[in-house]
C-alpha cells in the first residue's frame, strides 16, 4: 500500500513540476495559449449535426496549442530544459531537435479566427450567423472562448438546370436527375463545389476536354428566404469560351516510345513514324514492337475524348514497369470539327538491372537468420515489354524456440519469373478493360534445404498463371498449372530412427509431387492510399491437386511418383476500425479446410496448417497448438513434434495505440487451433469434430511497434490463458498466472520479435 501511495506521490510531483516549467521562458506581458473552446448555440439542428459542426469550428481555430500526451506537454518541456539563446551548439541542436517552443497568446488573432468561424458556419446554410470571442488570462497562461450563435439554417426549396439549344446544355440536363442538390437539404457550399465538379467529371466523358468547374454557376435565389429556404438554379456561365462548349474527337496518336526528358522537345515537327493500326510510333532505334501500344492504349483515331480512357492509358503505360516517366498532352487541331491529336511521351527504365540484397528475416516459425540475394532484370526482354527477373540466394535461419530448437538450416536456391504483359491463352485473344495490365506469369525454381544433423530436402516448382487486378482494392492471382516436388537426402540416421518410431514426422521426409491449380482474389481496401474509419481486408484461397491427373492418368502415379489429391479453401478476413487519428483496432479471421482424398491421406507438409508463432497464436511457440486436444511431448531424441494439420480456424483482436511518433503500443487476444480431416489412432483428440469450439487455444499479451514506414519493428509478449491439450473444465489457466514465479515465466511467458504487422 505504501508503495502504490509512493508512486502516487511521484505522479502528483511530475504533474505539478510540468505545469510549473511549462510557463518557465514566457517573455513579460505574454501567455502560453492552452487553445480555444468554441460554444455553439445552433436551433433546429440534430445532436449529432451539431457535434460534427462544432467539431469543425473547433478545428478550424489557429493557431494550435502545444502538443500533449497524457496531458502533458513533453516537447514544451524539452524546450525549456535545453533553452538558450544560442544559435548554434549541442544545447541549441537539442532544443531545436526534440523541443518545440511555446505557442504565445500574442499569436493568436481573435478577429481573423471570428470571421473564419462566420464564414464556416454562412457556408453550411447559417447566414444570420454570428461570432464573438472573449480571452482568459491567469498565471502566464491564456485560452480563448468563441460563442457561436449560428441563428436558423436555410434549406433547398427548389433546383433547376438552365435549358437551352447547345448539346453542352442537354448533356447536362441529362445527368441532372443525379444531382447532389436535393430538395430539402440544407444549404452547403461544399455540396454546391461537389455539384459543379460532378458535373464537369461526366461532362468530359462526353469529350468536353476543355471544359471547367469555373465554368458552371449555382444561383440561389432568395424568394423563399422568409421560410429560411432558397432556390437554386444551375447554369453555364456567360462567359464560357466556345471551346469548352465543344465535344472533341481524337485526331491522330502520336507515341514517343524513346524520350528523353532532358532533350529539346520534338513534336512541334515531328515524324509520323511508323504507323500502326491507327498509331503514329516514334522509335526510330526500334526497342519496342508496336504491338505493345495497341495492348495498352485506349484511344483510337476518331474516338469521342474521355477523362476515363485519358486517366487509364497514363495508368496501364505506368504499369508496365517499362517506363520510367510517362506523361502525355493534347493539342487543339485546327480543322472545322472539334479534333484533338494525343501525345506520348515514355521515357523507359535502363532495360538491364543487376541488384544485391543482404537482408535479416523472421518467420512465423521462430527460425531467424540472414539471407544475400543476387538478381538480374530485363525489362523489356524481347521488345514488347517482357520482364524478365532471375534470381540466385542464400541464406541461414537458426531456431531459437520450438520445433527443433538449437538447429541451423541452410538454404540456396533460384528462380526464374517471365511476366507478359498481356492474357497468353491458346486459341483465344483476351484483352483487359482494366487500367491495370494483366500478367501472364511463367515461372520456375529450385532450392535445396539443409537441416543440420537431420536432412536435406530438394524441391523444384514452377507454373504458368495469370495476374489481373480490375480495381486499387482488388486482384485476381490464377494458375491453372502449379507444379511442386520434393525429394529428401542425406537423411540422418537418428533422425530416420525417430521417424520410424514416430508418424508425424514421416511426412517431412515424405516425396511430395502435386501437380494442380490455384486461384486467389485478394480485397484490400487499405490498398487505395487512404484508410477509412472502416476499412476491410480479404483474402481467398482456392487450391486444388490431383483431380486431372487422377481422370487422366491410371493408377496413382506421375512418372512413376505418387501424386497428391486434395482440395484446399482458405479465407482470411480483416477488420481495421480506426479510434481517433492514430489508434486503430485490428482483427482477423483465418477459416481454412484442406480434404484429402485418393492418394492422400492427408495435405502434403508443405500444405498443411500449423498454429502458434508470431504471426498466429502469440503466446504459444510455433507449431506446439493442437491438432486437437493432443499434446506432443518430447521424444526420447530430445526432439519437439512439429504439430500441422487440415483445417485450421484463428481468430485475432489487437488494439493499437498511438504512444509517441513512430512508436505505437498493442494489447491484444489470440485464439485458435488445428485439426486432422482424417482420424489419426497415434494422436488421440486431434480430429476434427463437433467439440471443435471447447479445444481453441487462447492467449493474451502486450507489445511495442516501431513503424518508421519502410518497415516496422514488432516486439510482443503474450502467455497462454486457455491450453486445450488439459482436461475439459481445467483448460482455462487465467487462475494459474503468476508472474513474479520464474518457473511459470519460463514455461509460459513467449517472447516474440518480428518485421511488419502480424496482421
Amino acid at each position: 500500500m505504501s508503495n502504490c501511495r509512493l508512486l502516487i506521490a511521484h505522479c502528483t510531483l511530475l504533474i505539478f513540476l510540468a505545469a510549473c516549467s511549462a510557463t518557465k521562458h514566457i517573455p513579460e506581458g505574454d501567455a502560453l495559449y492552452t487553445g480555444a473552446n468554441v460554444k455553439l448555440n445552433a436551433e433546429n439542428t440534430s445532436k449529432q449535426e451539431k457535434k460534427v459542426l462544432l467539431e469543425d469550428l473547433t478545428g478550424l481555430t489557429r493557431p494550435r496549442p502545444n502538443g500533449r500526451f497524457l496531458g502533458i506537454p513533453f516537447k514544451l518541456l524539452l524546450w525549456n530544459f535545453f533553452y538558450t539563446t544560442k544559435t548554434k551548439g549541442l544545447k541549441h541542436n537539442l532544443q531545436q531537435r526534440l523541443g518545440e517552443p511555446p505557442v504565445l497568446a500574442s499569436s493568436v488573432s481573435l478577429s481573423a479566427n471570428t470571421t473564419l468561424l462566420q464564414n464556416h458556419l454562412q457556408n453550411k446554410g447559417f447566414f444570420g450567423a454570428t461570432v464573438s470571442a472573449d480571452s482568459t488570462w491567469k498565471k502566464k497562461k491564456a485560452s480563448v472562448t468563441y460563442t457561436a450563435n449560428a441563428g436558423p439554417q436555410y434549406h433547398i426549396a427548389s433546383v433547376t438546370f438552365s435549358k437551352d439549344t447547345t448539346p453542352l446544355s442537354a448533356v447536362i440536363d441529362t445527368i441532372s436527375k443525379n444531382t447532389l442538390l436535393k430538395v430539402g437539404a440544407p444549404y452547403d457550399l461544399d455540396l454546391i463545389k461537389g455539384e459543379r465538379e460532378r458535373i464537369d467529371a461526366l461532362v468530359k466523358e462526353r469529350g468536353y476536354y476543355y471544359f471547367s468547374p469555373e465554368y458552371l454557376l449555382v444561383q440561389v435565389d432568395s424568394t423563399y428566404a422568409k421560410d429560411y429556404k432558397v432556390g437554386m438554379r444551375v447554369v453555364v456561365k456567360p462567359t464560357t469560351p466556345a471551346q469548352a462548349q465543344e465535344s472533341y474527337r481524337i485526331n491522330n496518336v502520336y507515341v514517343y516510345s524513346n524520350y528523353s526528358l532532358n532533350s529539346a522537345r520534338r513534336d512541334t515537327a515531328h515524324s509520323e513514324g511508323q504507323l500502326y493500326e491507327g498509331f503514329h510510333i516514334i522509335d526510330p532505334l526500334g526497342k519496342f514492337k508496336p504491338k505493345l501500344f495497341t495492348n495498352v492504349m485506349t484511344f483510337h483515331p476518331g474516338d469521342v475524348y474521355n477523362r476515363t480512357n485519358h486517366n487509364k492509358t497514363l495508368q496501364r503505360l505506368m504499369n508496365l514497369n517499362v517506363f520510367k516517366f510517362v506523361k502525355n498532352r493534347f493539342e487543339k487541331v485546327a480543322t472545322d470539327t472539334p479534333k484533338l491529336n494525343a501525345y506520348y511521351y515514355l521515357t523507359p527504365y535502363p532495360e538491364k538491372a543487376l541488384r544485391a540484397e543482404i537482408g535479416a528475416e523472421t518467420r512465423s516459425n521462430n527460425m531467424n537468420g540472414s539471407e544475400i540475394t543476387l538478381g538480374f532484370t530485363h525489362r523489356n526482354a524481347f521488345r514488347a515489354g517482357e520482364q524478365m527477373d532471375l534470381k540466385v540466394y542464400a541464406g541461414t535461419e537458426a531456431q531459437f524456440a520450438g520445433s527443433f530448437s538449437g538447429v541451423s538450416t541452410f538454404r540456396l536456391g533460384g528462380e526464374i519469373n517471365f511476366a507478359i504483359p498481356r492474357f497468353v491463352v491458346p486459341f483465344f485473344h483476351m484483352k483487359s478493360k482494366s487500367a491495370y495490365v494483366p500478367r501472364t506469369n511463367i515461372q520456375l525454381g529450385y532450392e535445396q534445404l539443409t537441416r543440420s544433423g537431420l536432412y536435406s530436402l530438394n524441391s523444384f516448382h514452377g507454373g504458368l498463371g495469370y495476374l489481373w487486378k480490375e480495381s486499387p482494392v482488388k486482384s485476381h492471382e490464377l494458375y491453372p498449372i502449379a507444379i511442386t516436388y520434393a525429394q529428401p537426402r542425406n537423411v540422418n540416421d537418428s533422425f530416420q530412427k525417430l521417424v520410424d518410431t514416430n508418424f508425424v514426422y514421416r511426412h517431412i521426409i515424405d516425396k511430395q509431387f502435386i501437380l494442380g491449380s490455384t486461384y486467389q482474389l485478394n480485397i484490400n481496401q487499405q490498398a487505395a492510399g487512404f484508410q477509412k474509419i472502416n476499412s476491410f481486408y480479404f483474402n481467398l484461397l482456392g487450391d486444388i491437386s490431383g483431380n486431372l491427373a487422377g481422370l487422366v492418368v491410371p493408377g496413382k502415379k506421375l512418372f512413376n511418383i505418387p501424386f497428391a489429391q486434395y482440395i484446399k479453401v482458405e479465407a482470411d478476413g480483416r477488420y481495421y476500425r480506426k479510434l481517433g487519428l492514430s489508434n486503430t483496432w485490428a482483427n482477423r479471421i483465418i477459416l481454412g479446410y484442406g480434404l484429402p482424398y485418393g492418394n492422400s491421406r492427408q495435405l502434403p507438409y508443405i500444405k498443411q496448417y500449423f498454429s502458434g508463432g508470431n504471426n498466429s497464436l502469440r503466446g504459444f511457440r510455433s507449431r506446439t497448438v493442437g491438432p486437437g486436444s493432443y499434446l506432443a511431448l518430447p521424444t526420447s531424441q530430445g526432439y519437439i513434434p512439429d504439430q500441422t494439420g487440415d483445417l485450421k480456424l484463428e481468430l485475432n483482436t489487437e488494439l493499437r495505440p498511438k504512444i509517441s511518433g513512430p512508436l505505437y503500443g498493442a494489447v491484444f487476444v489470440d485464439a485458435g487451433n488445428i485439426w486432422l480431416a482424417n482420424n489419426d489412432s497415434t494422436r488421440p483428440g486431434a480430429t476434427f469434430g463437433k467439440d471443435f469450439l471447447k479445444q481453441l487455444a487462447m492467449d493474451a499479451g502486450v507489445g511495442i511497434r516501431l513503424d518508421i514506414q519502410l518497415f516496422v519493428i514488432r516486439l510482443d509478449l503474450a502467455f497462454p490463458i486457455r491450453k486445450p491439450w488439459q482436461t475439459p473444465g481445467n483448460r482455462w489457466v487465467l487462475n494459474d498466472v503468476r508472474f513474479g514465479d520464474p518457473t511459470w515465466r519460463r514455461d509460459n511467458l513467449v517472447f516474440n520479435l518480428a518485421i511488419g504487422y502480424p496482421f
